[in-house]
């Protein structure tokens, strides 16, 4: 992928391409799209090797595990456990507060885009989307973010009164992460019909409006120390970076807001922001770029 040469959007950059940039001096490395995917495949490999061959590095699945002995837990299945039961057991809240305290601190929503199993699917899915948008097969549909405030509180509500986890059902991402670790269950026939609705509907559907488990992310992780940087000075607005990011709004805002201001640089302070990448891959100012608060603390 040679960004200074060409644009490269969702509908016409070669899956396989995104994986190696070229930088201004001609030199290839591996894109921070590569760096993402390996450590979605690494994390799973981990829990794989961990059923098959007892290589008990980490333990369970995405939704909950044991690295080295350690408790992890997914923060909103351990609110739906907390809300179906009346009580939280001990282990569940290390786990849940060791997860939480990571994201809110370091890292905000990159869960959804570092981890996130069904990110494999998703992002293929939109390559699809946008070359059916591209040649007028379907049409380009948007809708208002605010409705996954919505669902998160809809489930929430259902563990609450039912007693049972319910949107355990439906979510998608444990659903991938068990099939990838155990083997096939009739669940993912589920992850397929989104999967579709994502292709033929609406681009990222299930992550953008539906999925409360990124929805708890993009609430808690505003103060994170990582986020992405935008120079307004090198930026030309070419507008490619809001084509391939997964929550556009959160550049557009940014770039909004912050125009007519005196300052060079400005941090991405969204939550939705789920540290991708994506933005940096593509834009041929390098206008974009990941910024560290702590070293600027230190």
């Amino acid at each position: 992928m040679d960004k200074y040469k060409s644009r490269q959007t969702i509908a016409n950059a070669g899956f396989f391409s995104t994986f190696i940039t070229i930088t201004k001096s001609g030199k290839k490395r591996p894109s921070i799209r590569f760096y993402r995917y390996c450590s979605m495949v690494l994390i799973h490999l981990l829990f794989v090797l961990s059923f098959i061959a007892d290589i008990q590095i980490i333990e369970g699945d995405i939704t909950g595990s044991r690295m080295v002995g350690f408790h992890l837990a997914d923060p909103f299945i351990t609110a739906q456990i907390t809300l179906s039961r009346g009580e939280l057991p001990i282990n569940l809240l290390i786990g849940a507060f060791t997860i939480l305290a990571f994201y809110i601190f370091f890292a905000g929503r990159a869960f959804c885009s570092w981890v996130c199993p069904y990110n494999f699917f998703s992002e293929f899915a939109e390559r699809l989307n946008a070359k059916l948008i591209s040649k007028k097969i379907i049409k380009k549909r948007e809708f208002d973010t605010k409705i996954r405030y919505i669902f998160l509180l809809f489930f929430a509500i259902l563990s609450l009164v039912s007693g049972y986890l319910i949107f355990e059902i439906f979510n998608v991402v444990g659903i991938v992460s068990r099939f990838i670790i155990y083997g096939y269950s009739a669940a993912i026939w589920w992850v397929i019909l989104v999967f579709l609705a994502e292709v033929f509907f609406s681009r990222r559907f299930w992550c953008r409006y539906i999925c409360p488990i990124g929805t708890l992310y993009s609430l808690l992780s505003r103060f994170r120390a990582i986020k992405v940087s935008w120079d307004k000075n090198r930026c030309d607005h070419c507008a490619v970076c809001m084509d391939v990011c997964i929550t556009p709004k959160v550049l557009e805002i940014t770039k909004a807001k912050n125009i007519d201001k005196p300052n060079d640089k400005f941090s991405i302070v969204s939550g939705d922001c789920t540290m991708c990448g994506r933005c940096i891959d593509v834009c041929h100012q390098d206008a974009l770029s990941y910024d560290n608060m702590l070293k600027k603390l230190l």
